[in-house]
């Protein structure tokens, strides 16, 4: 399978001509994201429809709206392009820019099927061109700390991992395309996602997990809840649960290593809230005590704009923050977490990541 990154043509020049393709609410988001952003200057706008056109004349008044992605694409002072269309569009729409001579920043996920992940990768290779998937987490200020201790080996090497999501109901999206599995994928494509790709990345040291079962109430992709056992081949483990039926927006994550231990979480009103509250606490390797380590800001809002700020900056240098390979790891494994339920047994994942 070709690297997207392997021999990327690194932009020229100091700024970034961005095209922003979706502008629903969190195409709304990545818009003033890139404004916050002085390296980028967004000179194109791609809507599907009358509502979000609108809505884009009005946030960024002077921005060219398009309606045909086409025309886009074809604007000779564009360097990069920005894709937060729905799921079911994500692999076509970067393809389409990556064939275009254009760098990708596009939404998770990568595709919703790993043929159409393949598909991004050989278009980048192909093109020499990146893509940049947004798993915001990894540039967090509390989820890249959690990282860095690992690395670090101040909780000695991975043996569990315990990830709890609990939130209230995913709002339906333009057209209500959440709420559809055919545009959708599965709300374990659509959240669960960041989540896995956390898992796979804190356990780097101990390679891929070999096997996973998982359990919903559902074997409908759009079930409220799902629980999934993941284990390694030496014998570590990781227990991921997500329930979208509950209220506000928490998650939490226990870790335990063989020197030491943490846990942290997070807490808002809602998922985009600038005002969330939480804490990571870690026993580091010979202490008897638990340090609380102090976290300047967390939050899907701010790490947007930090991912967005490094994608940039990583198109001028040829150096990304997440290779695309990673992506498809965690699509991957969420298409196994899928099976698992509908089949209601365990996954061998040699076939998957």
């Amino acid at each position: 399978m070709p690297d997207a990154v392997s021999s990327p043509q690194a932009m020229s020049g100091s700024r970034s001509r961005v095209a922003l393709a979706g502008f629903g609410a969190w195409g709304q988001m990545h818009a003033r994201a890139l404004a916050a952003i002085p390296e980028a200057e967004l000179v194109a706008i791609y809507c599907h429809g009358d509502t979000s056109a609108a809505a884009a004349a009005a946030l960024a008044p002077g921005v060219p709206v398009f309606r045909r992605y086409d025309d886009v694409l074809a604007l000779d002072a564009l360097d990069v392009v920005n894709i937060a269309v729905p799921n079911d569009r994500h692999a076509a729409f970067a393809m389409a820019a990556l064939k275009a001579g254009h760098h990708v920043f596009l939404e998770k996920p990568l595709g919703l099927s790993l043929d159409e992940c393949d598909a991004v990768l050989a278009a980048a290779h192909a093109a020499g061109r990146m893509v940049a998937v947004n798993h915001e987490l990894r540039v967090s200020h509390q989820w890249g700390e959690v990282r860095e201790t690992i690395a670090a080996g101040d909780i000695g090497q991975v043996t569990h991992q315990h990830f709890s999501l609990f939130r209230h109901a995913f709002r339906p999206g333009s057209g209500g395309w959440r709420r559809d599995p055919a545009r959708v994928g599965s709300w374990i494509l659509e959240e669960l996602v960041h989540f896995v790709d956390l898992v796979l990345w804190y356990a780097r040291e101990n390679g891929p997990p070999v096997r996973l079962l998982a359990q919903s109430t559902s074997p409908s992709g759009l079930s409220d809840t799902v629980s999934v056992l993941m284990t390694w081949a030496d014998g570590s483990t990781a227990l991921v649960t997500q329930c979208l039926a509950g209220f506000q927006h928490h998650t939490l994550l226990e870790i335990a290593g063989t020197a030491g231990a943490l846990r942290t979480w997070w807490a808002g009103a809602y998922d985009r809230t600038a005002h969330p509250s939480f804490a990571l606490d870690v026993q580091r390797r010979g202490a008897s005590e638990v340090e609380t380590i102090a976290i300047p800001q967390s939050g899907e809002i701010f790490e947007l704009e930090e991912n967005m700020r490094r994608a940039l900056r990583g198109f001028h240098t040829g150096d990304l923050v997440m290779p695309a390979h990673d992506a498809r790891a965690a699509v991957g494994l969420c298409l196994a977490i899928e099976q698992s339920i509908r089949e209601g047994g365990a996954v061998e994942l040699s076939g998957y990541i």
